[in-house]
Parts: structure tokens; sequence; C-alpha cells
């Protein structure tokens, strides 16, 4: 039997998260075998600022996830994310090659590559071309247009790009620990496959994943990837602000901010002795350097955390609005990243965006999965489900031109051909 290998690598600005995955011909989902995850390094805003520190973050996650394993790794799909990604709408039309006969995967690529004729910067490579809608001589709104009749063929699709600089500095990374990258992928994109349903896809939904440094912001409408882009600001931020306002370093302002989110502890530690303020929480189990022993719950969040909040969902509503889908996306908002768990996210979103809004949890894989099924993990889970529709997708390619050949062989036509060879020898 048969089994398929599928790696994927998230390079992000506060960790580093590599899945190792097999998937037979008898299994839906993918069943996770190796999974680790380090803290990033020279990585600010979801771009890359110091390669070697990076590379060894790399070749440490990836030890980890192949000792896990028992597997070797020579390949993996990547994501890519921050303010230096693009997106845009195109459209391409082509004549089908064989109107007579039915529409190939032939032709639909060239369709998806006349769309791709765009002028682009030198600095710019595109990532991904997602095709949003077929159109066949004038019938829009077909998803597979493959073994249709028809004359004309259009697409109308959704390109991603991104720094080459970026790319290449990653690319440099892989190669100096003997990894080739099979694909980049936007991070958002990613986070979709396995924290979006096909149904809300369908019916129009915006995905919000708040990393570290960076928030990528998808929209989908009609089943399809309709706009995309990354907005400098993430959880990091959180993190300084809690430092500042509270006037402690960024490591117990860390501990602070996962402290928070835990609302057992918080109901735990809160203050319940006579005289003492009900918003006290007790946080000594943190052992923080600067000897705090209790934190203000509404400082802490109301007054600190909130408002930075505000500000990153007022700059995804402004997202929401620039893209003129926001009356599209009925079911609201889904937001995973591990900023999406700092408390007072999904309520701060209804309110700022007024959309209902979920936190997303990855989906759709087996396994060793009890580390990875939170929202921080997406990312790299909804990586390898990308990985497994690209293998799904051509192979089901390869197959309809093998099919193609034979159907477009005429058992007439040939004996014909034979014949007129024999007379021609024939003095």
């Amino acid at each position: 039997m048969s089994e398929q290998l599928y790696t994927s690598l998230d390079i992000g600005t506060s960790k580093i998260a590599v899945l190792i995955a097999k998937l037979s011909e008898d299994e839906k989902e993918p069943r996770v075998m190796g999974f680790a995850s380090v803290a990033s390094k020279g990585v600010k805003k979801g771009q890359i600022v110091d390669i070697h520190q990076v590379t060894s973050a790399i070749e440490q996650c990836v030890e980890k996830a192949e000792r896990m394993a028992g597997l070797k790794i020579s390949s993996t799909f990547v994501t890519v994310s921050g303010p230096h990604i693009t997106s845009l709408n195109s459209h391409g039309v082509v004549a089908v090659s064989a109107p007579e006969s039915e529409i190939t995967a032939e032709d639909i690529n060239r369709a998806i590559d006349a769309a791709k004729a765009i002028s682009l910067s030198s600095t710019r490579e595109v990532i991904d071309v997602l095709p949003r809608e077929f159109i066949v001589d004038g019938q829009s709104g077909i998803k597979n247009p493959s073994g249709m009749s028809g004359v004309r063929l259009e697409v109308n699709t959704h390109i991603i790009t991104a720094s080459t600089t970026n790319l290449k500095n990653i690319d440099r990374a892989l190669s100096d620990l003997g990894i080739t990258c099979e694909g980049y992928v936007f991070a958002g994109l990613a986070s979709s496959m396995s924290v979006v349903s096909d149904t809300e896809k369908e019916l129009g939904v915006v995905l919000v994943d708040i990393g570290g440094g960076k928030t990528d912001i998808c929209i989908f409408v009609e089943g399809a990837l309709a706009y995309s882009s990354s907005i400098p600001i993430g959880a990091r931020h959180l993190t300084n602000d809690i430092a500042v306002g509270l006037r402690v370093s960024l490591e117990s302002a860390e501990k602070i901010k996962l402290f928070l989110v835990d609302k057992k502890n918080r109901k735990k530690h809160l203050g319940k002795e006579e005289g003492e303020k009900k918003d006290e929480i007790d946080v000594t189990s943190l052992g923080l350097s600067e000897g705090t022993t209790t934190v203000s719950y509404k400082t802490a969040v109301d007054g600190i955390m909130r408002p930075r909040l505000e500000e990153i969902f007022e700059k995804v509503y402004e997202e929401i609005e620039k893209s003129e889908y926001a009356t599209q996306v009925p079911s609201g908002i889904v937001l995973c990243g591990g900023g999406s768990l700092s408390t007072g996210a999904v309520d701060v979103a209804k309110n700022v965006i007024g959309m209902s809004c979920r936190i997303g949890i990855p989906a759709n894989i087996t396994g060793l999965v009890d580390e990875i099924m939170f929202p921080q993990y997406a990312s790299v889970v909804g990586l390898l489900l990308y990985a497994k529709y690209e293998e799904k997708t051509k192979d089901r390619i390869n197959i309809k031109d093998f099919n193609q050949i034979f159907r477009n062989l005429s058992l007439k036509g040939s004996v014909k051909k034979v014949t007129d060879l024999f007379k021609s020898l024939i003095p």
C-alpha cells in the first residue's frame, strides 16, 4: 500500500512550526507523524531580517520533528506572510483547442496562464493563482469546466504576489539545510484550509489570522478567494503594550498575557478577601523577575489590551471595506492565529466590525494531534492540507489527460492511415 509523505513549514514572527504527515490510499485525512515548534528568531513582521538566525531555528525545529516521526525530510511547502504580500484579481480568455470534442486540462491551464500575464515589478513574484470561476461561451459561475463542450473559455482568478527578496532568503535558508521548497503559500490561505468550512466559503466569510507581527486577511465569496492582504500589526504589539503599561519586561509581559488567556487561572486567582479589589489577579505563580505579585485585570485587559485589539480590528474593517465585499460575507469572521486567543478578541471583533465572530480550531487531520489542535497552528496544519489538495489535483489532471489521449484516438482513422501507408508502398 503506497503512502504519500507531506511536510509543512510555517515561518512566523513568534514561532517556527514543522508538521510531517503521511497519507495512504485508504485514508481520507493526513496522519501526523511528527511535529515541532520553536521560538522564532531573525523574523520581523513576517519577513526575514537575519538569515543565519532563521536557518538555525528552522534546523532545530526540523530535527525535532524528524526525531518524532522517525523520518528524514527533503522537501516542504512553506508559508509566507507580512506586508510584502499583495493581491489582485485578473481575467484570462482562450479559444478551446478542440471545440468539436471537449474542454481539457490543457485548455484550463492555458486560460489560467493568460490570466497570469500581468505587468509585474521585477522585485515581485507570483506565488499563487487561484481560479474564482470559469466562463464557457458566456455561461458564468462554472467551478470546473473540464469535460464540458465550448468554444470560448474564460477564467476569473485571484493572484497573490510576494517580495522576490523574501522568497529568495527563505529558499537560501532551506537550501543550506538540504531541503527543497515545493511551493510558497500565503499563510492566510493556508489557515483557511484548516479552520474555514466549505459552507462558510460558499456563503461568504472573512478569515483573520492574527500572528505575532502581522495579521493576514482572506475574504471568500461564493466558494473562492476574492481578496487577501496582510497588515503589519499583531499579537507582539499587545505584549509591548503590556510591558510599557505595567512597567515590566517583555518576557514578563508575555507571561501575563498568556496567563490572562486562561480563564480558569483568572477566576482561581482573583482576589476574594475582604478589602481586596475584586479585579486584582494573583500572578505569584508566574515568578516574574520584577517581583510583581498582583495585576489589575481591568487595567491590563480594558486599559491596555482592548485599545490595541480595537486598532487591529479597525485595520481589518478598513481592508474589508476596501475589498468591496463587505455585504457578501454573511458567515462573518473566523479568527485564528495565536493573537485570536487574546482576552476579549472575539467581543472586540464583533463590536468594531459588526459581524458574527468565532475562533477557528484546526481540523481534518489525524494521528499525533493533541499538541496542534489550537488556533496558533492553523497555518501549519492548513499548509499540510494544501499540499494534499495540490497533489490530488495534479493526479486528477494527469488521469484526465491520459483518458483524453485514448478518447481522441479514432479506430476508423487509424485503420485509414495504415491503409494509405500500404497504398503508397505498392507500385
